[in-house]
């Protein structure tokens, strides 16, 4: 008849432990000073580097350009870029089916262009535009791995309704991806990015593989970044 007294007696002191799980749960104003600080740092040492970008564009699943770039920092702090190699361009198409041709890839270069323009204004993770959204109370922590991995998302982070959700090694602070939800000019035409980050010899961080899909235009572009190595080697 004891016994249900000492497992009672028990679970009361279990209990009143504290438990390590939520002990280990970082904060968001820590993590998100470790993030600003951990990016900042990576953009400041990159400035040192170039490496080849290639781009994939695809259209229903199909591939319609490839494109290869030289880039590397400018004198003024922007990523300057010199072509390597492009895919031919197709034979252009005569009379009115060539116009139809034309006009359609116009517009396709167009929606290219405003997308592409958008993925700039998620990657890399502007740390003015974090502590915004820290600052406004639109920050959650999401923990993907006790005590190793977790997701910060921050909402409304560039335009009303999005969000970038930034997943980071919780031992050293090392940005592992990006995840972003956004739309171009309407809500509806939804765009999704999905950044993969790598990591140079010294430790430095950059995003290696960038996704970007968009549902209602059936159209996906892969943004590969390699071949790191530092300007004048």
């Amino acid at each position: 008849m004891k016994t249900p007294l000492k497992i009672t007696g028990l679970c009361a002191l279990l209990s009143a432990l504290p438990n390590p799980a939520v002990a280990q749960q970082p904060s968001v104003p820590e993590r998100v000073a470790a993030l600003k600080a951990s990016l900042a740092a990576s953009q400041i040492i990159l400035r040192q580097y170039e490496w080849i970008e290639t781009t994939v564009v695809s259209l229903k699943g199909d591939e319609k350009s490839r494109k290869q770039e030289r880039c590397y920092y400018g004198a003024d702090g922007g990523i300057q870029k010199v072509e390597v190699s492009a895919s031919p361009e197709p034979q252009k198409k005569r009379g009115l089916r060539g116009k139809i041709i034309a006009k359609k890839k116009e517009e396709l270069t167009d929606y290219m262009k405003q997308a592409v323009a958008l993925v700039k204004t998620y990657v890399p993770p502007n740390p003015a535009k974090i502590q915004a959204a820290k600052d406004a109370g639109k920050v959650t922590i999401e923990v993907l791995e006790p005590g190793k991995r977790a997701r910060l998302n921050f909402r409304d982070y560039e335009k009303a309704g999005d969000n970038l959700g930034v997943e980071v090694d919780l031992v050293n602070n090392r940005p592992l991806g990006v995840k972003v939800s956004t739309y171009l000019d309407d809500a509806k035409d939804a765009v999704l990015l999905d950044v993969r980050m790598g990591q140079l010899n010294d430790g430095t961080t950059y995003a290696s593989d960038i996704t970007l899909d968009a549902p209602a235009k059936k159209i996906q572009v892969a943004v590969e970044n390699s071949g790191y190595r530092k300007m004048g080697k």
